[in-house]
């Protein structure tokens, strides 16, 4: 019992007579050991088997004191139990990870000698494809498979000792290097060489061989010469054939234009066509290295083009002209006329004629020549914004970057070509463009009519087109459209920026302040004798230039819009769609024109619809108002609103008989008003009448009828009450006729008169209810109403 606990074994192998029975005796003799040991092993089996009572109780006794052993007790107990079998898992583990890393070894060893193999065979391979046979794809094969073998391999002592031939007595490192540079040194001649007899088969043949033998940068930098080559080539053709005389300048036209057009084009043709050659054997990311050497040509090349482009227009001495020419013209007819009314010399207000119009020779600046150099200039930006979307774009494909990001690459922003296009386009386009609209306006206004036949005769017809606007108006705006519409064709956000500003300046300063001093010094309607009417001639005028001010938002609002592509709400986002969007892909670039534009028009109406209602009020004072006094005279001289009842009974007999007694009063006002309103109807746009309307309106239901009403305190009847409602209610109906939304300003005048010919049942429950429960919404205060209703005499 104590032997087993304690771990005795209970048979040994050593306790026989040998382990390796050699004879018959032998295994006899073991035999017999075997039978005693089993014995032996039996009975003390038998043993224990008789003793199990008292082991039972042992067990159950060591279960009891088990319960009370700390935990210490049981570790060191469970220690000394493990502590075998932990030094034997240590001992197999140490074993396993002997045979792994032995397993590793042999395994690294045999990779070795294999690498070593294929070292040795491509080594071979590269020497024998350079010999007798001449294969140089075979060659570059060989080499790219060696380029994969690790170079502590290559130039490791094992194939040091390997690979060396008696025909190949180098190191391998050095044979391969050697045959490196003797192919590349081959495919360079033999691009060239092919470059020169315009084989491009034989081109393309040796330009996928550089990446194999691991010469990439000389591959895409004869590549890169070979393409720029061809680009210097077609340009410098194309410029042998620049115009020399002024006679041929003038027929070429454009001939810088497309040839910088040209030059781009072929460029982005490279690129494009070329793009996939070049990805598919030298790797992705590639092709931008053709494209800064391509950046590089397109740097001299479209330099030389633009200098000789500066040349040939002599573009400075245009520049200069500008700056020194005096443009104190449109600042000088903003001033108030002098006192003695002489009109100052090549003043725009004068008309037409020879006297007034300086030609080109008094100019010294000929704008026709200026606008043809704006043309080119535009068209080369907007070709160079093209090519740079272009680029731009590509680069960001290649390199995987964010296309909606609103930097252009490197390659393009440090081009020695971006720094000559702001020196010799950017900035000589902004200065003319200054001249041409200032001097476009000049001009405009020198040449300025009003529009003849025009009268406020109801019985002569008028033949001219409405809207009856000055001239100036038409050809001012059709120059703002021309140069937005140009300017946002040059894609470039420097250029918009300059000609907003500069259209925003000389339309809300100058196209403003001529209207202004012509309203105020040359048509202004103030009658020539005290109480007289202003005259004919003037009045139209001035209305045509109220129209020139409506008409003059209204196109430019139509310029907006159309830009913008919306029918103009400015709370609207700027569509896809839209003119901006296709000059401006980038959405940052193009919110800001938009907001541009948005704030030129907002601007200008600013200052063009305060002048407006300035205008309309001096109409009204000094036309409108003076000849609706007499009207309203004529109209109520004969009406009477004390009528008795029998008096009232008389009037509506004669409705009855056809004679129309109680109109009276309308029929009056209406004739009156038509020979009063139609004639200033059918010159005014329809916008500012229906302001001059609601101007007039006003005056007719505050200061003329309202105040009628309460004049007739305790003079009125109550049979007078309800005709003069109904003769107000029908002048009410004349004066909106054309125009219903004037309605509302006679509702006070009308809610008077509600009260006045109330029902007394009606006027105590309307008198009774709090704020507009009665279904009526009041314009009068609860005094008013009172007052209204002790208007009739009791």
């Amino acid at each position: 019992m104590s032997s087993l606990l304690n771990g005795a074994p209970l048979a040994s192998t050593d306790d026989c007579p040998t382990n390796n029975p050699a004879t018959l005796s032998d295994v006899r003799a073991v035999l017999a050991a075997l039978h005693e040991r089993e014995s032996k092993v039996t009975a003390r089996l038998d043993a224990l088997l008789e003793t199990q009572s008292n082991l039972s109780r042992e067990l159950r006794r060591l279960d009891l004191l088990g319960a009370g052993l700390g935990s210490a007790p049981t570790c060191t107990i469970g220690n000394k139990m493990l502590a075998g079998a932990a030094d034997t898992a240590r001992r197999l583990s140490y074993r396993v990870k002997a045979l792994d890393l032995e397993k590793m070894r042999v395994e690294d060893t045999l990779g070795v000698v294999e690498q070593v193999a294929e070292l040795k065979a491509c080594v071979h391979g590269v020497v024998g494809s350079m010999g007798a046979p001449q294969d140089w794809e075979a060659a570059a094969g060989y080499i790219s498979r060696a380029n994969k073998v690790p170079e502590e391999v290559i130039k490791g002592g094992f194939a040091s000792d390997i690979v060396p031939s008696v025909e190949i007595p180098d190191p391998p490192w050095v044979t391969l290097e050697i045959a490196k540079e003797s192919l590349c040194n081959l495919f360079v001649r033999e691009f060239e060489e092919a470059v020169k007899e315009g084989d491009t088969v034989k081109v393309t043949r040796y330009f996928k061989l550089f990446p194999p033998i691991g010469r990439d940068d000389t591959g895409l930098d004869v590549y890169g010469r070979y393409v720029c080559q061809g680009a210097a080539d077609a340009a410098r053709e194309r410029l042998r054939n620049a115009p020399t005389t002024a006679a041929q300048k003038e027929e070429t036209g454009l001939f810088y234009v497309n040839a910088l057009i040209k030059l781009f084009e072929h460029i982005a043709q490279i690129v494009e066509g070329h793009g996939k050659l070049v990805e598919q054997y030298y790797g992705a990311g590639k092709m931008v290295n053709v494209i800064e050497r391509l950046q590089m040509e397109a740097d001299v090349q479209g330099g030389i083009i633009l200098d000789s482009w500066n040349n040939a227009r002599d573009v400075e001495r245009w520049v200069r002209d500008i700056k020194c020419y005096p443009s104190s013209l449109l600042v000088q007819n903003s001033l108030p006329l002098p006192r003695s009314g002489t009109p100052r010399t090549n003043s725009p207000t004068t008309g037409r004629g020879a006297n007034n119009m300086r030609n080109s020779k008094d100019e010294g600046v000929n704008s026709k020549e200026v606008e043809r150099l704006l043309n080119e200039i535009a068209a080369m930006l907007g070709t160079w914004s093209f090519y740079v979307r272009f680029i731009t774009r590509k680069c960001r494909d290649l390199l995987d970057f964010n296309s909606n990001a609103a930097a252009i690459p490197d390659v393009l922003a440090k081009s020695n070509l971006i720094r000559k296009i702001s020196a010799k386009l950017i900035t000589p386009y902004n200065t003319m463009t200054t001249f041409f609209f200032c001097r476009s306006m000049e001009r405009a206004f020198q040449i300025d009519e009003y529009p003849s036949g025009l009268s406020l005769d109801l019985n002569k017809p008028i033949n001219a087109n409405s809207p009856f606007i000055i001239l100036a108006v038409d050809d001012v705006f059709f120059i703002v459209n021309t140069i937005i519409r140009k300017s946002l064709a040059t894609s470039q956000k420097e250029i918009f920026a300059h000609v907003i500003t500069t259209i925003g300046r000389f339309l809300g300063s100058d196209f403003v302040g001529i209207i202004r001093r012509k309203m105020r010094d040359e048509t202004y309607p103030k009658p020539l004798i005290q109480g007289g009417f202003p005259p004919e001639d003037k009045i139209i005028s001035f209305i045509v230039l109220i129209n020139s001010l409506d008409m003059a938002n209204e196109y430019l609002t139509r310029i907006v819009s159309t830009n913008l592509g919306v029918n103009l709400d400015l709370e609207n986002s700027l569509t896809k769609s839209s003119p901006i969007h296709d000059a401006f892909p980038v959405i940052k670039d193009a919110s800001f024109i938009a907001d541009s534009l948005s704030n030129l028009l907002k601007s200008f109406t600013a200052k063009t619809t305060e002048l407006l209602n300035e205008g309309l009020q001096a109409l009204f004072n000094n036309v409108v108002k003076l000849r609706l006094r007499r009207l309203i005279s004529d109209t109520f001289r004969d009406a009477d609103y004390s009528l008795t009842e029998e008096e009232f009974g008389d009037l509506a007999a004669d409705d009855d008989e056809g004679k129309g007694s109680s109109d009276h009063v309308a029929r009056i006002f209406e004739n009156g008003w038509d020979q009063l309103m139609r004639p200033i109807a059918r010159i005014m746009t329809s916008k500012t009448f229906t302001l001059l309307l609601d101007i007039t309106a006003r005056y007719l239901a505050n200061n003329v009828l309202e105040k009628r009403v309460w004049s007739h305190a305790k003079r009125m009847s109550a049979f007078g009450a309800v005709r003069m409602e109904r003769d107000f209610f029908n002048i009410a109906n004349v004066v909106t006729r054309e125009d219903f939304s004037v309605r509302e300003v006679f509702a006070k005048v009308s809610q008077i008169l509600m009260v006045v010919n109330m029902e007394e049942e009606e006027w105590d429950e309307v008198n009774n209810e709090d704020g507009g429960e009665d279904g009526i919404l009041w314009v009068l205060t609860r005094e008013e109403r009172a007052r209204a209703r002790a208007l009739v005499r009791g």
